[in-house]
Parts: structure tokens; C-alpha cells; sequence
């Protein structure tokens, strides 16, 4: 095969407009999966987060034939998060299929994936998903899509951009709104035609840009990238140069693997322009290039965007640790924490002085809270403290990150919206009209505003709201942003928690927990309604004497506690409050579990200031 014979594209969208969908319709009309083969649904997203969240977190490639050329197919995440995946994977790419979704639009992640896109200079497809829906306007998003790539600063060659329109559930796709439906060849012939075949050279010396990085069981760390000169054989002798050009190296490449389908498979030779995968490395990692031992330069590898916020984990220490997981030493978690760094570009890992906690910083709360997520699965017990932003220093300025809001609204919750938002500093940089009776609203808010913000949003706007968040730029620090108003309540004992007593104190406030949960001293069990901290006693049984008065025994009604996700609990804590995760549950803590502690630690805090 020659480099000719492929096309390398990207599938960019926003979360939930249906790319991976779409590529399992691509799977089966192109012959790829068998008539009997039991596929299921979402076959990209293989990760068990990503099915439950119906989201894309990890870049992933799978290959299709189509008409004798070969399709190499890059599933990127749409959320912004997982933006640092999102950048290295278009190196790999030639081309781009922009997938948006009829009814909302372009929204904030199209607009970070394809500026990404249009500076390396592709030319993307624009695929307007979802067609079918009632809500549908596909000429309206057709020119949102326009006046975006405009705003990008688009050249004229991609701003004449071809346009389908499709349906990646039913599996069919057409170049007009009255064209018939009936499969996704138009799309198939149309990246034939408009995707440029990979710029390389086939003779020269074996070079490729390492884009990810796996850890496999079998075979160890596994590489993946695209070969941009010459061709390899498998035992072959090969170094690999780091992004300055510093011997990182020498091994053999014991396994060679190339895509088809959702399958890697094995392959004796590669040739340039080809998406492969490599084995039989110990150091080499993403951004690195491996070569032939004669190669002096390194492909240029881009930048990945710096983390902006930050969690402390340490070993939980809490009454109940060590009764659901096993995983639970600070060697364990130092160990699991830089195995992922490793892999996950977009994470950074640093160990405190005394090596008992350790700072991971990430894009947001959505990273950092689906890695603690999967440890958890993986059997850790651990203590998350409250996400907080990452500071720069520039010419003596404290600079803070600031992100792009974009919010959906119903005309009527505008107000409330915009109340809050202004509170927590953001400004208002544009509002519309949608159509609908809704209104857009854009902000540019600092990253620390909008720690929690998710769950209050929901609630002024009744859970219609839809907010996009995407990582702007580093700006003057805004100061101080007041965090919750309301205070926890404590509990003052361990055991199960009764009904009578919650019964009794429901009206301090909301509470997090119902009959016969476990809890302990310090243990935060509800929101308090007022603003400062209150110890309570959910233990306390309804005293029971042998004399039975009638009418004393009157049915305890409980309201539903509320249930907080762990970004939710991630963010509603304060500075003296930890998360604790554990394989089965999620609760809420102070940092110091008895009274006599919390107040030495506010002493300690006082004369610390004063100083």
C-alpha cells in the first residue's frame, strides 16, 4: 500500500452530538463488522466511565477500507477537559469531520477542537447531525458553523467548506435537506475526495511522532502515531528523540500493530503515512519521536495547555477506611498517580515534602474527578480535598485563569443566572436570542468562580439550564470570590443513623444521608440552614418506656436526602472539609473530626494570619 492509498481524519465534535455514534453506523456499512458480530452500542467508547457519563474521555483510532483506499478514523473527546488528548491527536490527522448537532449549534468545544484544527491547516467537513430531530434548523446552524470559522480566522480555501446532512443513528447521510437518505457512502466518497492523502516521504529514514501512550498487559507500554518518513520492519533497531532533540533510547521494535476496524493488528512492515502502533519501549513517552538510529532531528511536537486547577489527595484516615477497598498506602496511590501522568499528558503529579499527600493538577474538575473515579473502582480509599485554581506569577502580576461560559436559558431565568454569575466575577461579553424562548448568554469568568457552580446553576434554572465551560486564558487576578453561605451539619457519634432523629432535625437543614446509613464523628451528614457549623446527633432513638400512650406513636415521614456526584462533593466542601472515597461510598468530612480539633486548627490559622 502506498501513502497515497490513505486518509487520516479526525471526528471533532461537541459532547453528545454523536460522533461515536455515528462511527458505529461507518463500522457496519463499510463492511467492517461482521453481519453477526454483536457490536452493542457506542463500540468506541469501551471505557466503562465513558458509557455511564455517554461521554469520549480517551482519543482512540480504528481503520475502514473503502474502495480500495485505507480510512484511518480518530474518535477525539469533545470535552474540554480532556482537551490535552484532543491537541496531540489532530497532529495525526490530515483532515476533519466537524459534527454538530442540528438543534443546539455549534457550542464552546467545537469551537476550541476546530480552531485547533483550522491553524494546522485542515480543511473540515461540516456534518450537521441529528437532522431528524423535531427541534432540527439545520440552515440556522449552517451559518453559526460559517460565521465560527470566520471568527477563527479562517482562510477562503476553508471557508468553502462541504456540507452533509445526516442522521448517524438511522445511517444515512445526504449533500441537501430534499436529497435521498440512505446511507453514509456520500460521506465515505466525500473524504476520499476532499481529505488530502498524509504529506510524508516514503524513501527517507524511519521517523514517527509518538501522539499516545498505553499501558497494556501484554505488552507493555504501547505507543501510537503516525509514520512521517520511510518504512519499519518488525526486530528492527530504532532510538527515540525527545521535543529538544536528546537521546532518550535505543531499542528494538519488538511489535508492530496497525488498525482495522476496532482491532489492532499485528504487522511485519509500516510505511509512511500510516497511523501504527509500537511495543518494546521503557522511556519513551508522548510527543518523543522514534527513528532510525542516523535520524539527528525530532518532528516538532505542539505544546499541550498548562493544568488550571488542582485537588490534594491523601490516605484516608477516617474511622471506616480500609472496610471497603484494599488499595490503601501512600505507596499505592504515589504509584497509580504517576502511572497516570505517564500516560495522561494533560496531568501533572507532585509529592508534598513528607510524601503522605499529593497534588494532582488537571484541566478541571470533570479530569480530575474521573480519575479519581476509575482509582476508586480500582479498589483505592483515598481523601480529595476542595479544587482550587493554579496561580501564575508574570512581571509581578498575580494572573489567575479565566474561562468561556456559555449558557442556554429560558428567557425567564436570565436574570437569575446573570445575578450569580456577576457575583462570582464573571463578565458578560454577549447575550441573544436563540429562538424558543430561550436566550445565549457568553461570560468570561475566572476558573475559581465557577468551582460548584454547576449544581446552583441547575437549580436557578430548574434543571433546563445547558452551561459550556472552556479554558480562555491566564488574567488578572479578580479577588476574593465568597464560596458556600451555608454551613454543615456534623455528626457527633458513630454508628447507623437513626429516622427518629433525623426526623427531628430535618429542619436545620438539608440533609445527605437516610435511616441506618453509617456515620461518624466529624462526619458531615447535611447543609446546615444557616451559615455557621452545627454538631448533631443522628443516633438519638426515640426513648422507649412499657407504658404505651395512644397516639404517641406517629409515622416519621423523611424528605429524600439530597445525592451529590463526586465533582458535586468536590466542589460544595470548603477548605477544612475532604472528600472520602471509598470503592462503595462517597462522604463528606471535616479535615479534624472533633470539636477540641477544629478549633486548635482555627487558632493555629488565626495566628498564622497575624503573622
Amino acid at each position: 500500500m502506498k501513502a497515497s492509498n490513505i486518509r487520516n481524519i479526525a471526528i471533532i465534535a461537541h459532547v453528545d452530538h454523536g460522533k461515536t455514534t455515528l462511527i458505529d453506523s461507518i463500522f457496519k456499512q463499510s463492511g467492517m463488522v461482521r453481519e453477526n458480530q454483536q457490536l452493542g452500542e457506542r463500540v468506541m467508547d469501551s471505557n466503562d466511565l465513558e458509557r455511564e457519563r455517554g461521554i469520549t474521555i480517551l482519543a482512540k483510532c480504528t481503520a475502514i477500507e473503502w474502495e480500495g483506499t485505507k480510512i484511518n478514523i480518530i474518535d477525539t473527546p469533545g470535552h474540554a477537559d480532556f482537551g490535552g488528548e484532543v491537541e496531540r491527536v489532530l497532529d495525526m490527522a490530515d483532515g476533519a469531520i466537524l459534527l454538530v448537532d442540528a438543534a443546539e449549534g455549534p457550542l464552546p468545544q467545537t469551537k476550541f477542537v476546530l480552531g485547533k484544527a483550522l491553524k494546522l491547516g485542515m480543511r473540515p467537513i461540516l456534518l450537521i447531525n441529528k437532522i431528524d430531530r423535531p427541534d432540527a434548523r439545520p440552515d440556522e446552524v449552517h451559518n453559526e458553523v460559517f460565521d465560527l470559522f470566520a471568527s477563527l480566522d479562517a482562510n477562503d480555501e476553508q471557508l468553502d467548506f462541504p456540507t452533509l446532512y445526516a442522521s448517524g443513528r438511522d445511517g444515512w447521510c445526504a449533500e441537501s435537506l430534499d436529497a435521498p437518505r440512505e446511507n453514509l457512502h456520500p460521506l465515505l466518497e466525500l473524504v476520499l475526495r476532499h481529505v488530502p492523502p498524509p504529506q510524508v516521504d516514503a524513501n527517507g529514514p524511519f521517523k514517527m511522532l509518538t501522539t499516545l501512550l498505553e499501558a497494556d498487559p501484554y505488552l507493555g507500554r504501547v505507543l501510537t502515531g503516525k509514520v512521517y518518513s520511510g518504512a519499519a520492519k518488525v526486530n528492527m533497531s530504532v532510538k527515540s528523540l525527545d521535543v529538544t532533540g536528546d537521546h532518550v533510547e535505543s531499542f528494538r521494535l519488538t511489535k508492530l500493530l496497525t488498525f482495522n476496524g476496532i482491532e489492532r493488528v499485528p504487522a511485519n512492515e509500516v510505511i509512511a503515512g500510516d497511523i501504527i502502533c509500537v511495543a518494546g519501549m521503557k522511556a519513551t513517552s508522548v510527543a518523543d519521536t522514534v527513528c532510525s538510529p542516523e535520524v539527528k532531528e525530532p518532528i516538532p511536537a505542539h505544546p499541550v495547555d498548562p493544568p488550571t486547577m488542582a485537588v490534594t489527595i491523601t490516605v484516608n484516615d477516617s474511622p471506616y477506611a480500609g472496610l471497603e477497598g484494599k488499595k490503601l498506602t501512600s505507596t499505592m496511590i504515589a504509584t497509580r498517580l504517576k502511572a497516570e501522568a505517564e500516560t495522561n499528558v494533560a496531568i501533572r503529579v507532585t509529592e508534598s515534602a513528607n510524601k503522605d499527600a499529593f497534588e494532582l493538577a488537571g484541566r478541571g474538575e470533570l479530569q480530575l474527578g474521573v480519575l479519581i473515579e476509575t482509582m476508586r473502582r480500582e479498589g483505592f480509599e483515598l481523601s480529595v480535598s476542595r479544587p482550587r485554581v493554579l496561580f501564575k506569577e508574570e512581571d509581578g502580576q498575580k494572573l489567575e485563569p479565566y474561562e468561556e461560559v456559555i449558557v442556554d436559558v429560558d428567557d425567564e431565568y436570565t436574570g437569575a443566572v446573570m445575578d450569580k454569575l456577576t457575583q462570582r466575577k464573571a463578565e458578560m461579553t454577549d447575550m441573544r436570542p436563540s429562538g424558543g424562548g430561550k436566550t445565549r448568554l457568553t461570560f468570561r469568568a475566572p476558573s475559581r468562580g465557577l468551582i460548584g457552580y454547576q449544581g446552583q446553576f441547575l437549580t436557578d434554572t430548574r434543571g433546563t439550564g445547558l452551561m459550556n465551560r472552556l479554558f480562555h486564558s491566564y488574567g488578572p487576578y479578580k479577588g476574593d470570590i465568597g464560596g458556600r453561605r451555608n454551613g454543615a451539619l456534623i455528626s457527633t457519634d458513630k454508628g447507623p443513623a437513626v429516622a427518629y432523629a433525623i426526623f427531628n432535625l430535618q429542619d436545620r437543614g438539608v440533609m445527605f444521608i437516610e435511616h441506618q446509613t453509617p456515620v461518624y464523628q466529624g462526619m458531615i451528614v447535611g447543609e446546615h440552614s444557616r451559615e455557621n457549623d452545627l454538631d448533631i446527633n443522628v443516633l438519638k432513638g426515640k426513648k422507649l418506656t412499657n407504658i404505651r400512650a395512644s397516639g404517641s406513636d406517629e409515622a416519621v415521614t423523611l424528605v429524600p436526602p439530597r445525592r451529590m456526584s463526586l465533582e458535586e462533593m468536590m466542589s460544595w466542601i470548603n477548605e477544612d472539609e475532604l472528600v472520602e472515597v471509598t470503592p462503595r461510598s462517597l462522604r463528606l468530612r471535616k479535615r479534624h473530626l472533633t470539636p477540641q480539633e477544629r478549633e486548635l486548627a482555627k487558632k493555629a490559622e488565626k495566628k498564622k494570619g497575624a503573622e
